[in-house]
């Protein structure tokens, strides 16, 4: 776990970056006036592969509606949207 100054910091940021990154540092203390200010660690990976299907069974998908459908479509158009009668 090296040290490095402020100055040292900004002028090799890229290499502290990739040095970290890469795993060859676990993190990196970057010290002003020689006392510890922050830690330059990696970011944690996320699994993607858990979220896939997370939400499977959680809700019920609504059948299409053809009117908001065409609301929708009047909407990204930058149009006035269709009036629609609200059901009860």
């Amino acid at each position: 776990m090296p040290t490095v100054n402020i100055f040292k910091a900004k002028t090799e940021l890229s290499k502290l970056v990739e040095a970290v990154e890469s795993g060859a540092e676990a993190e990196i203390i970057i010290a002003r006036n020689g006392k510890p200010a922050a830690r330059l660690v990696p970011v944690a990976k996320v699994d993607v592969s858990k979220r896939i299907g997370i939400a499977k069974g959680k809700f019920v998908v609504p059948d299409p509606d053809p009117e908001l459908d065409a609301e929708i479509a009047a909407l990204f158009y930058g149009e006035e949207p269709p009036k629609r009668r609200r059901k009860r």
